[in-house]
């Protein structure tokens, strides 16, 4: 019997899903009941896994209380108390919350906000992003134009606003014979204060990144001191620091804030996915203290906003989530993504066509090579990623792999971002799952 009809609008037209029916714990099945290990958290989203009692709890009471408030006419305690408490663990010196749908959004309302600011303080002039090859900061134009994912971009390239470019913080790549981790670090940080100059240090209002770089390099952590020197240039400057967490930040990597373990505060950061670890659709922009009383001591309105800013059951869920991420689960992320470090090693690190096994946390990266003495990457034409994320599939294992690694055309990796929640034996599962995969996708 055929397929019911589907008015879906589908990723891919060409391949159509299964049904998910339910999810439990680390694993979701579909409707014939097959079960998959959400080895990559979906997007790096489901952190608590599948079923969290409480958080479903949350929602169901906040539902039930109210379930809408537009934030002209009103705040709730939900936003609120999750406001306090994102802030209580946040760096110092960030000081409010503007809480949004999701990771694009909130990066949106970073780049606005940074924009404003300027204007509020009499520095109009500042309208310059820089930001850095192979990074991803959203779907939106606006931050679709920050980012450095070629192919994302390609197509949408004659409406997306100017925005410069320098070198990723990416070593197994970039980094020289002879040079050290140290050096190498801050040689592509120093690209910062060039293009700066190269533009006109007044002209300049941001520099966007992604702590750890997520979906468009894989897991790729930055090198002891890039960010402080970075920072350093920022501060020297009079530009914005921007750090995007969307994908590595909520305990990801081992930390609350992914920028915690760099030693630096931005101006403003964005969060989503961990944040309400996929129960609910929340993001959420913070940002210091100068900047809103900028704001507060000027126009006083943020000239921005969404009809589902601070949704009361999206923000009931997440404070929920939060409060798990800190009292426990965030430091389960830091041992348990070292455990399955060790077994990624332990079983891939000397593969033909593995060349690099990275990360922080939970949140990890495998680079395919055609040669690992030469680091030589696979033809794309050969469209491994697609081949892995099938061969996976089937096993029984959903992880992300990528294509264009790189520089938006060569190169591959894998990323895995399994639920903070994950046991010893499921490490185990997923390593196994993973290696099945590889054997079949990958060249003999």
């Amino acid at each position: 019997m055929p397929a019911p009809k589907s008015h879906v609008f589908p990723r891919h037209t060409r391949s159509i899903p299964p049904r998910a029916d339910r999810g439990e714990g680390c694993y979701i099945l579909d409707k014939s009941g097959k079960q998959y290990f959400d080895g990559s958290g979906g997007a790096a989203v489901s952190c608590l896994g599948h079923s969290d009692p409480d958080v479903i709890a949350a929602i169901q009471e906040q539902t039930a209380q109210l379930a809408y408030a537009h934030t002209s006419f009103f705040t709730t305690d939900a936003a609120e108390e999750l406001a306090d408490l994102l802030i209580a663990h946040a760096p110092e010196g960030l000081d409010r919350v503007y809480f949004v749908s999701g990771g694009s959004e909130a990066m949106e309302s970073a780049l606005k906000l940074a924009r404003q600011y300027f204007t509020e303080i009499g520095q109009p002039q500042r309208r310059h992003v820089i930001a850095r090859k192979q990074s991803y900061h959203g779907n939106t134009l606006g931050v679709l134009s920050v980012g450095g994912n070629m192919w994302r971009r390609e197509q949408f390239a004659p409406l997306l606003i100017d925005t410069t470019h320098i070198s990723p913080c990416y070593e197994y790549r970039g980094r020289q014979e002879g040079e050290t981790a140290f050096d190498y670090g801050q040689r592509v940080a120093n690209e910062l204060e060039a293009e700066i100059l190269r533009l006109g240090p007044d002209s300049v209002m941001a520099f966007v990144a992604e702590p750890v770089v997520g979906a468009t390099a894989g897991a790729v952590p930055p090198v002891e001191g890039y960010f402080k020197r970075v920072r350093e240039i920022c501060d020297q400057y009079g530009v914005l620091l921007i750090l995007d967490e969307v994908m590595c930040g909520m305990g990801r990597t081992g930390t609350l804030f992914a920028c915690e373990q760099e030693g630096v505060v931005p101006d403003i950061t964005a969060i989503a996915k961990g944040l309400g670890a996929g129960y609910q659709p929340i993001g959420a922009m913070l940002c210091s203290k100068t900047i809103y009383e900028a704001i507060e001591s000027g126009t006083g309105f943020f000239q921005h906003g969404h009809t589902y800013l601070g949704h009361p059951v999206a923000a009931a869920a997440a404070r929920v989530v939060v409060g798990k991420l800190v009292n426990g689960l965030t430091q389960r992320a830091q041992v348990m993504g070292d455990r399955l470090n060790d077994a990624l090693q332990a079983r891939l690190s000397q593969h033909p066509h593995i060349g690099d096994i990275r990360g922080r946390g939970l949140f990890r990266g495998l680079e395919l090579v055609a040669d690992r003495g030469t680091k030589a990457p696979f033809d794309p034409e050969l469209a491994l990623p697609k081949k892995i994320k099938a061969a996976a599939f089937e096993a029984g294992l959903l992880c992300y792999p990528m294509g264009g690694t790189i520089d938006g055309k060569a190169g591959a990796h894998i990323l895995l971002a399994p639920p903070f929640i994950l046991s010893e034996d499921q490490i185990g599962e997923v390593v196994d799952k993973l290696d099945i995969a590889l054997a079949a996708a990958l060249p003999a």
